[in-house]
């Protein structure tokens, strides 16, 4: 195996070569020559797809739903987080707009980011 000069990524030319010589050296040993690359190209191959393909936040609705989904909450669950299963159902439907309390309070009782839940939608 020849070592590849490793050069910042900056075309999508420069990407794809550095994913296919990923492939080949994915499984070079830690330490190793190739192993060493491995780890250099792939920090660049990263950043090279966080300035192209940047992931933009969920929806926070949609992150609620998703969360409750995972820990097994339903409408009531969510009720006894915001204070009224009224106020549960307006949010999921998205007729009321969370406020900074209800922002707190899903934050706190369904540990999702707040950068998340303060997005409009």
């Amino acid at each position: 195996l020849n070592i590849m000069e490793i050069k910042p990524i900056k075309t999508e030319n420069d990407y794809n070569q550095a994913l296919q010589r990923l492939e080949v050296i994915f499984d070079a040993k830690n330490g190793s020559p190739e192993g060493d690359e491995l780890e250099v190209l792939g920090i660049l191959i990263e950043k090279y797809e966080n300035e192209k393909f940047p992931i933009s936040l969920p929806d926070p609705i949609e992150a609620i739903k998703f969360r409750m989904e995972q820990m097994g909450y339903n409408q009531n669950d969510l009720a006894k987080i915001v204070g009224f299963k009224s106020r549960a159902s307006e949010i999921l439907n998205r007729k009321r707009k969370l406020s900074l309390e209800m922002i707190r309070q899903l934050h706190n009782g369904l540990n999702i980011p707040t950068d998340v839940l303060i997005q409009t939608y």
